[in-house]
Formats: C-alpha cells, sequence, structure tokens
C-alpha cells in the first residue's frame, strides 16, 4: 500500500517503521524542520540535547524493543537517582525510606496511610473503574483530606492548573503505577536510563533506518488538509495533492478534527470535545548543580514551575560541556497567560522563584536559558474520558487518526507513545481492518 503519515513525532515515525518493515511505501509529513515532536532535541547555548526531558525505565518494554531494533538498547546507561519534596519553603530529601520516616509535613499516621495509597494503587490493574471518581475524591478516602490539602492537591495543581479537581483518578494510578515501576532492589531506589547523546542520537539513528526502508521524510510541510479520495486518501500541502491509499493522523485531536473537515459531525466533535494541557517548558544550563535530586517535587504555589528536573544527576556532565543541565516545566491551560510571556519575563520568574528555594543560587551561574511553549501537550483524563474518544477507525475508510489523546491507560512518555503506534499500526496494515473506537 501506498501510506501517508501526517506528523513526524515517534508516534507517526514508529508507524511508519511498522508499515515499512512489512513492505509498505510511506510517507511522513512533518511541519517542523525536523522530526521529533515531543522528543525532538534543541541548541541550548553550545549544548545539543532533548527540548523537554525525557528518561526511560527498565519496565518500559515497547520504547526498550523499538531501541533493540535500532541497535541502542544495550547503550541505555542506568542511574539510580534521587528525589526532592519542596514544601512549605523547605527542600526535603524523598528518596529513600529513612527520608520518608523523616519527611516532617506528615505525621506518622499519615505517612503510613499514603505509602499504604501508593503501595495499593501500584497493585490496581483494571483502572477503569478510576475513571469514575475524581483523583481528589480517590484520595482523600485513602490518604484523608489533611494529606490531600497538604501534598496531593498542590502536586495536582501544579500538574494539571484549572482541571486539578475535574481529573480523574486514574491520572494519578498511572504516575504512581509507572513511577513505582521505576523502583527496583530492597532499597527501592528510583533507576533511569538514557542513550548517550539523548533523542538526538536516537532519532537521527531512526530516521536512518527509515531511509533504508525506503521511508520518504518530508520536513517542514505543512498540511493544508486530508480528504476523502476516489484511490483512498488525498493528502493536501502548500506543494500539492497527494493520493495515498490509507492515511494516518497523528496530530493532537482538535487539531486532527480542523484537518479533516469531511469527518462525520459526530467524529469532529469528539475531536474538538477533548480538553488538552500545554508546557511552557524552560531549560537552563548552569555553572553548577542546584541539588543531588533528578527531580523535586513542588507542592508549593508561591514557585510559578511544576518541578525541577535536573538532568545532570542523571546523566554525566560532560555530555553538557561541564555544565548542570536543568529543566523548569509548567503545566498550563491552553489559554494560560503564561504562553504569551516573552523569555524574559519567564526569565525573571522562574530565577526569582529559584534564588528562593536555593539561596546558595546566582543568576551569575546561569549559562543559556531557553523557553519551549506547546498549547497542546497530552489530554486532560476527565471523568469517563474513555468513552468520549474519536475513533481511531474514521467514517472515511482509508483515513485514521491517533494522538496522544488515545494514551487512555498510562501517562503521556515516549514508552506509551511507542505502545500506541504499534496497536494502531496493526489496524492500520490490517488487509480489512473492522471499525474501530478508543484503543485500549
Amino acid at each position: 500500500m501506498r501510506l501517508g503519515i501526517v506528523g513526524g513525532g515517534m508516534l507517526g515515525l514508529t508507524a511508519a517503521w511498522d508499515a515499512a518493515k512489512a513492505g509498505h511505501r510511506v510517507t511522513v509529513f512533518e511541519a517542523a524542520p525536523r522530526c521529533g515532536g515531543l522528543a525532538a532535541p534543541w541548541q541550548l547555548g553550545e549544548v545539543v540535547w532533548d527540548r523537554h526531558y525525557h528518561v526511560t525505565l527498565r519496565s518500559d518494554d515497547a520504547l526498550r524493543g523499538l531501541l533493540r531494533e535500532l541497535d541502542l538498547d544495550e547503550e541505555i546507561r542506568w542511574e539510580t537517582t534521587r528525589t526532592g519534596f519542596y514544601v512549605e519553603g523547605t527542600l526535603h530529601p524523598f528518596s529513600s525510606v529513612r527520608d520518608f520516616a523523616a519527611f516532617p509535613p506528615l505525621s506518622p499516621m499519615q505517612k503510613a496511610r499514603l505509602a499504604a495509597t501508593i503501595v495499593q494503587a501500584s497493585r490496581i490493574t483494571d483502572w477503569r473503574p478510576l475513571e469514575r471518581v475524581t483523583a481528589v475524591a480517590w484520595l482523600t478516602r485513602r490518604c484523608g483530606r489533611a494529606t490531600v490539602e497538604r501534598i496531593w492537591l498542590p502536586l495536582l495543581r501544579a500538574k494539571l492548573g484549572p482541571y486539578a479537581e475535574r481529573a480523574s483518578a486514574a491520572f494519578i494510578w498511572a504516575i504512581i503505577a509507572r513511577m513505582y515501576g521505576a523502583r527496583r532492589g530492597g532499597g527501592k531506589r528510583e533507576s533511569f536510563g538514557y542513550v548517550p547523546g539523548g533523542y538526538d542520537r536516537v532519532l537521527r539513528r531512526f530516521e536512518e533506518r527509515l531511509a533504508r526502508l525506503g521511508v520518504e521524510l518530508r520536513t517542514s510541510c505543512r498540511i493544508e488538509r486530508v480528504e476523502p479520495a476516489p484511490e483512498g486518501v488525498a493528502i493536501v500541502t502548500e506543494a500539492g495533492r497527494g493520493a495515498f491509499d490509507r492515511a494516518l493522523v497523528t496530530l493532537a485531536a482538535p487539531l486532527a478534527a480542523r484537518l479533516c473537515p469531511a469527518l462525520s459531525p459526530a467524529e469532529l466533535a469528539l475531536g474538538a470535545g477533548v480538553e488538552y494541557q500545554g508546557i511552557v517548558c524552560a531549560s537552563l544550563l548552569l555553572d553548577e548543580p542546584l541539588s543531588p535530586h533528578y527531580i523535586t517535587n513542588i507542592a508549593d504555589a508561591s514557585i510559578p514551575f511544576t518541578a525541577v528536573i535536573e538532568m545532570s544527576a542523571l546523566v554525566d556532565r560532560a555530555a553538557f560541556g561541564g555544565a548542570s543541565l536543568v529543566y523548569l516545566p509548567k503545566y498550563v491551560a491552553p489559554d494560560d497567560p503564561a504562553l504569551l510571556a516573552s523569555d524574559r519575563e519567564i526569565e525573571d520568574a522562574f530565577l526569582a522563584a529559584l534564588e528562593r528555594m536555593h539561596p546558595r543560587f546566582s543568576r551569575r551561574s546561569v549559562r543559556a536559558f531557553r523557553v519551549s511553549r506547546v498549547r497542546q501537550v497530552f489530554p486532560v483524563p476527565t471523568l469517563d474520558y474513555s468513552e468520549r474518544l474519536p475513533p481511531v477507525r474514521t467514517t472515511i475508510p482509508a483515513l485514521f487518526v491517533a494522538s496522544s489523546a488515545h494514551i487512555v491507560n498510562g501517562t503521556l512518555n515516549v514508552n506509551e507513545t511507542v505502545k500506541l503506534a504499534h496497536e494502531v499500526s496493526a489496524e492500520l496494515l490490517a488487509r480489512t481492518p473492522a471499525r474501530v473506537g478508543a484503543i485500549a
């Protein structure tokens, strides 16, 4: 078949990989100058690294399987990392049982209930009942209102903003399950991995292998619309119109709905109705690390970012020219004013907050500062989310639509994206595919 894939992120590239290995002719259309989507690298000062922060877990079977096919899995470097928690103006270590026992914001009883909640959540296998109750209500029943007010709700607000109290318990369960899976050994310490060179290297290898299979990657190519055609489906760009037997659109659901106006009214409404979170993510190169923690969770409304991610606590600083690479993400609604703030405004606000968190931090130590803004990063899993998804196989026989909106039983990360791509590919390449809805 002739297959057209709109979107050159990890979802589109993995679907192209599966199709090309099966002997089909594939063309990938990507609006950006380079493929990768949210996993794409960029230049920060003299360093090229991931635009957004990514790690690999030992339990990331789908991603590691892909890396194995690209001959990169054995090169992953694994490190045991530390976690911090910033609450009530103080930074606390939060990596070990001893740290947890000494955590001052919670009483011994509150800690016991919190620990029991995390363990119980890690053992849940059927996530569907959790879609029927909010995360706040579910956590309150298990941890108590005081712990929710002091710990969980600030974290939910930091991650979900105005959607914090609307999100289902499936959201927090997915986070707990994945992060609990990162802990191994008797000490239950988090073990994360990365490919040397980051996703710049992964994507270059991916593009090389796709090219060997005959996949055409059209970057800097904006799509005007995707429409039905007698021969299957047509993808219309500024340069012309291409005919394909089947097409897969991997853009965010509202964008896909606008790009495919021939979808049924019900499909258009479902696509447009998916509510997304955006992100403002600052990347910094510093002379010295801020702390020994890979991640510092923040439960303090006065701090304008969600967390502090110190990539150099995981990656050898030699990869960054001896500097420390830090990410400061702020998750926002798509209409949040922060998305319109200038780089200088964000830099002033974020660095001022770092000075409050780390009194020894000096702005003079900042070698580079750059801001990424994305309006639609991941959908908000509100109550009964999986029942309101647009279908993957559409009413246009040759057109398929899949995106992060279809990750309904996990959090948005590269492993879940690759897993979804394999599931969608199986349907896309089927000889006579059945009409399907959300993939679970």
